[in-house]
Parts: C-alpha cells; sequence; structure tokens
C-alpha cells in the first residue's frame, strides 16, 4: 500500500481503520528475554520537527513512514510509540502486526511555546488505547518547581496512570525536573535531578503495577537507577556527537538490574549516514544480543 492509498482509505473509508485496529495480531508485552526496544515516533505532534540541527528532518510525513516501516521491519523491533495519526498510518501499512504498540498522550506542551510546560493530555486516552488493543500509554511529565501549572501536569498523568493500570496495560511515565531559563524550558540532565524525577513520578496514581518509567541516560547511571524497581526504558533524544559514543552509553546502561531497554527515535530513524537499518540492528544487538 502506497501512501496515495492510505490519503484514499482516510478520505472515503474512514472505518477501515478502527476495523484494522480490531483485527491486529497482537503479541505479548515483553519479550521472552524480558528485555524490550521501541522506535519512538511522537516527537511531530509536539511541533519537535528538528534532528542534528536540521529544524524539519521530520517534516516529511512519507520519509518518516518509510524509515518507521524499515526500523519495525528489523529483527529484535519489539515496537513503536505514536500519536494517534503515524500508529494509524502504520497500521494501514500493516506494519503493526506483531509488535507492541504504545500510544503518546499528551502533546499539548508544544515545544517553543510560551506555553511548553503546559504537558496536557491532547492524544490517546486510556479508555481509547484500551478498546483499540493497543499495548500501554506514554506520557512526558515535566516538572518545574517553578511553574504553578506543574500540578495540573501531575494530576492529569496520575489520573491516566490510574486508568491505564484498570485496564491492566502499560503506563509508560517520562519525567523530568525542568526550568525555564531565558524564555526557554531546560530538562534537568544531573543524577540528583533525575533521581528527584523517578521519586515524583514513581508515585502517581492509585497503583504501581503497570507503571514503567522512560528516564534519560544520565552520569552514575547506577546510583541513579537505584530510586526505582519500576521496569525502566531508556531514551534516545535528540542525537549529538559520535553515534559509537552513544552506543556504548547505551551498552554500559543496558547492564543494570531495572533497565528493561531502549526507546529510541531520532537516533535510530535519521542517523548520519542515513542507514537506519544499520542503526536499528546495533540497538538491538545492544537490548537483545546478550547486553546483560
Amino acid at each position: 500500500m502506497d501512501l496515495a492509498e492510505i490519503s484514499r482509505i482516510r478520505t472515503t473509508e474512514p472505518g477501515r481503520i478502527a476495523k484494522a485496529w480490531a483485527e491486529r495480531r497482537r503479541r505479548a508485552l515483553v519479550a521472552d528475554d524480558g528485555r524490550m526496544l521501541l522506535v519512538a515516533a511522537d516527537h511531530p505532534a509536539r511541533g519537535a520537527l528538528g534532528v542534528r540541527g536540521d529544524a524539519g528532518a521530520m517534516a516529511s510525513r512519507s520519509e518518516l513512514l518509510d524509515r518507521l516501516v524499515t526500523a519495525l521491519a528489523r529483527p529484535g523491533v519489539d515496537g513503536v510509540l505514536g500519536t494517534a495519526d503515524i500508529l494509524d498510518d502504520l497500521l494501514l501499512l500493516g506494519a503493526l502486526d506483531d509488535k507492541v504498540a504504545i500510544g503518546s498522550m499528551n502533546r499539548g506542551g508544544l515545544q517553543g511555546a510560551v506555553f511548553e510546560l503546559d504537558d496536557r493530555f491532547t492524544g490517546w486516552t486510556a479508555d481509547e488505547l484500551a478498546a483499540r488493543g493497543l499495548d500501554g500509554g506514554k506520557m512526558l511529565t515535566r516538572i518545574c518547581l517553578g511553574d504553578p501549572g506543574t500540578a495540573a501536569t501531575l494530576e492529569a498523568s496520575a489520573r491516566a496512570v490510574t486508568d491505564l493500570a484498570a485496564h491492566e496495560i502499560m503506563a509508560m511515565v517520562e519525567p523530568f525536573m525542568s526550568v525555564v531559563e531565558d524564555g526557554r524550558v531546560r530538562n534537568l540532565l544531573d543524577p540528583d535531578s533525575t533521581i528527584l524525577s523517578i521519586a515524583i513520578a514513581s508515585g502517581l496514581g492509585a497503583s504501581s503495577a503497570h507503571t514503567w518509567l522512560k528516564l534519560p541516560v544520565v552520569d552514575d547511571l547506577a546510583r541513579v537507577m537505584d530510586a526505582t524497581t519500576l521496569p525502566t526504558l531508556l531514551l534516545g533524544g535528540d542525537p549529538q556527537g559520535d553515534p559509537h559514543d552513544t552506543y556504548a552509553a547505551w551498552s554500559d546502561a543496558l547492564t543494570l538490574p531495572s533497565v528493561t531497554g531502549l526507546v529510541v527515535g531520532r537516533a535510530l530513524l535519521y542517523p548520519p549516514d542515513g542507514d537506519v537499518a544499520a542503526a536499528v540492528d546495533i540497538a538491538s544487538g545492544l537490548v537483545h544480543g546478550g547486553a546483560r
């Protein structure tokens, strides 16, 4: 199926999307080795289209979908994290059978906006995720002690964790301690700030039974990961520097007990040499190839 056919279906047969979700072949959430590699593709809905200084790198939907289909077809890639528009496209392309599908729930804090820290829920709801047979929901939870709006973000995230637990599907919480400097939001990526974000995020909701964390790779990660027993996936972020340094950091991090795998988007989908399959295969080898 090409992109023109997807547009035709969206125009004349939108009901096929719900039917395709109902018929999607599902798999167990976690692979037999207890590890997980997810490709992240929820950046565009927050207005974050840049990769390595190219502000419009993710602007082409056809190119993004092509890269995602390539990544999802590689051995060891367990699934994808995305908003409804992207996941619906991938579903129609047949790329989500036997894959974990995680819906991105809050994309309201647009990158660079005066309301960027308003991480309100504008995407999937827990009920809709469950109704369509998705495997979990992810929420960005930035905590700024100088912004009173953080209270609403915490309340909404707590409600989402509770609702997802009621459906017995994963709640993936991505917490940061954040500050505003010169009108821009900056996430604090030092160990102590990350530990504080973990402590706050871990207590959200009425049950932690289905709560996972999505955390950055920071210094002193062994001490940081000692702050939680929750399953944790490490994020890739906006790739900078030599990819081999990034891979080495991931390899070291994957030896820690509560680190279950990786959620990586731009670093795998837009590698410097353009070879998506090769970048994904390296990450897959680190996650599923005996990194422990």
